[in-house]
């Protein structure tokens, strides 16, 4: 005989909120009740362990779809529960801070909690017009209970027939919500929520077919490092994140103490080189999944990965903000960072052919880590390498200086320069300039290398200083002689009306004519701005006349109007090296050379 009774909550108004606010994505109620069925199993197996139980059948979770009775049913063969435990654990929703609760969910509209408040059951009815459970105890000599409950603040509950122990939950669904009787809505959510929940998951089975589990009890990440194979791995991230790119290289996670850990990072190849793809980082908790790329737990920059961590001793009763300061997560988010450090350093020491043939795709996210992590990077500066111009890898630290003591820093003394070159076509001239004096240079050539460098002179202030190769001449091109002026007043007449400076320097190559200097910091500061969508800022730019090209010195021998033309001419090459021509300075350069060759002509 059934009986009434009130849902005993701590308020009047908690049914509604929870139906409406529980959860951000209504979806995540089918993890809830199906994580609800895998906890009823498991506990049905620490009594079996214990002795206080009997095994007498495979452990499995069916979950069945019925369009036409407009219902969707989970069911377990766990530890089922006998009629004071449906008033326990069902009835009465009991948790700490319920007024707390009801407050936080009126005003922040339901964001900031993750799950697991205890009320995983209650997140069916988000979803629900009605909602049955059919239970039986493990217990000897228990009967069938029935409850049912509109969600409404009362429920009823009694008796009813069931042979075999276990819950199974009956949930009525909603009009509105009928999407949620597709089974393959189900189906697709099942792949996402509970795709490594440790007991078999099976979806509409049919009587007399082959029915096969949609889920994987055993994920590799949960199996021992050495018990995996390299097509396993492989295998594991294909089926994973449907990438069907090999991944470089992977860091399987293991760890018991001081906290549990347990999981695998994928360094993929880079799709793009223009920006910062993010990957995908699935976080679970004993096998049942939490969220993509939560920040609080896995490092920000760990999330250009793809990866799959398990951590149960993350608090996932607690709001996002509590777990940012939370020191648990603090150290496990630590733990993971080293981990992954440790294995770059690894790879860097005993395989290094084949870091330099992934340098290339992890460059970026090695990058951005050390802005981003300071203890990262001190784990890894020391690996972090460049490609010089003949193409040889070389370690960054090899490019900086004797630290400059602060006495000389006084006196004017600057850290020792490293060239840089951001582009190998349109920095060309310069490059075949440091290359006929001996010189080296650093090939910067992705979008994050700017900000890297300056990250790097931040964390050197005393040892290095980045210039790209067109910021200024370097000594070691020019030989020491003091400054034409009657030069420096043909190119300023010359170029009148212009923002640039004009400055001389015998080259020790004497084939240039002249080249363009950048100031470094001002460049910068336009590259920033221009980042930022401020607007370009004011280029300092100089031009370098070199004494020593013979077209050049010809200049002081010329007519006026011609030494115009050609000095002209000399700054347009000059720029084109630099970058391309405006419109009206193209038609200038071609006027003046149809000029030119005039005059040669007729000579």
């Amino acid at each position: 005989m059934e009986r009434q009774g009130n849902i005993r909550i701590s308020s009047e108004n908690m049914m509604p909120i929870i139906k409406k606010w529980l959860y951000s994505e209504k979806d995540i109620f089918l993890r809830e009740i199906v994580a609800n069925a895998s906890d009823a199993i498991t506990k049905l197996k620490k009594l079996v362990s214990l002795g206080e139980a009997e095994d007498d059948a495979p452990y499995k979770i069916t979950v069945t779809v019925d369009s036409k009775a407009g219902t969707l049913c989970v069911e377990d063969n766990g530890i089922g529960m006998t009629e004071e435990e449906v008033e326990t654990y069902i009835t009465q929703i009991a948790f700490s801070g319920a007024a707390d609760f009801v407050d936080k969910y009126e005003k922040a509209g339901g964001e900031g909690i993750i799950g697991h408040f205890g009320l995983g059951f209650y997140s069916a009815y988000m979803v629900s017009e009605n909602i049955e459970i059919f239970t039986k105890s493990y217990k000897a000599g228990s009967e069938g209970v029935h409850w049912e409950s509109d969600g409404n603040s009362t429920y009823s509950i009694g008796s009813c027939e069931k042979e075999t122990r276990g819950t199974k939950i009956v949930m009525h669904i909603a009009k509105e919500e009928k999407e949620f009787l597709s089974e393959a809505t189900i189906r697709r959510l099942l792949d996402k929520y509970c795709s490594f929940m440790p007991y078999e998951i099976y979806l509409d089975p049919k009587e007399g077919e082959e029915n096969k589990p949609v889920n994987t009890p055993v994920p590799l990440y949960m199996k021992q490092p050495k018990d995996c194979t390299e097509e396993e791995y492989k295998s594991f991230y294909r089926d994973t994140f449907a990438d069907y790119q090999e991944p470089l290289f992977w860091i399987h996670l293991n760890m018991e103490y001081p906290f549990r850990v347990k999981g695998i990072l994928y360094f993929p190849k880079v799709k793009k080189q223009v920006e910062l793809e993010r990957g995908q980082v699935k976080l679970y908790c004993n096998q049942v999944y939490i969220a993509d790329n939560i920040k609080e737990v896995i490092p920000e920059f760990l999330m250009l990965l793809n990866g799959v961590i398990d951590c149960p001793d993350i608090p996932l009763n607690v709001s996002r903000s509590f777990l940012q300061n939370d020191a648990q997560v603090q150290k496990i988010a630590k733990h993971i960072t080293k981990k992954v450090a440790d294995k770059l350093c690894e790879l860097y020491r005993n395989e290094r052919e084949r870091y330099e043939a992934c340098w290339n795709d992890i460059s970026t996210f090695v990058k951005f880590g050390c802005i981003k992590d300071d203890e990262f990077y001190k784990k890894v500066k020391d690996i972090i390498i460049y490609k010089n111009l003949a193409g040889e890898y070389r370690p960054l630290e090899s490019y900086f200086g004797e630290e400059v003591k602060e006495e000389d820093a006084k006196a004017g003394k600057e850290p020792q320069a490293a060239y840089y070159v951001s582009d190998e076509n349109k920095q060309a001239q310069y490059i075949r300039m440091f290359r006929d004096a001996g010189l080296d240079a650093i090939v910067c050539d992705t979008f994050i290398d700017p900000h890297f460098i300056s990250y790097i002179e931040f964390k050197n202030p005393t040892r290095v200083r980045f210039l790209r190769i067109d910021a200024d001449v370097a000594s070691s091109l020019k030989e020491d002689e003091g400054e034409d002026a009657e030069l420096v007043e043909i190119f300023q007449k010359a170029l009148e009306g212009r923002n640039v400076k004009v400055k001389t320097e015998r080259l020790k190559n004497a084939a240039v004519p002249a080249v363009l200097n950048v100031s470094e910091f001002m460049r910068r500061m336009s590259e920033m701005n221009s980042f930022y969508r401020m607007g370009d800022s004011p280029e300092d730019v100089t031009l370098v006349v070199n004494t020593a090209n013979p077209a050049v010195a010809a200049l002081k021998g010329c007519a006026e109007e011609d030494r115009k033309d050609a000095a002209e001419q000399i700054y347009l090459l000059a720029y084109m090296n630099y970058k391309p021509l405006s419109p009206d300075d193209l038609e200038k350069f071609t006027a003046n050379s149809v000029r030119l060759i005039e005059k040669s002509l007729k000579k």
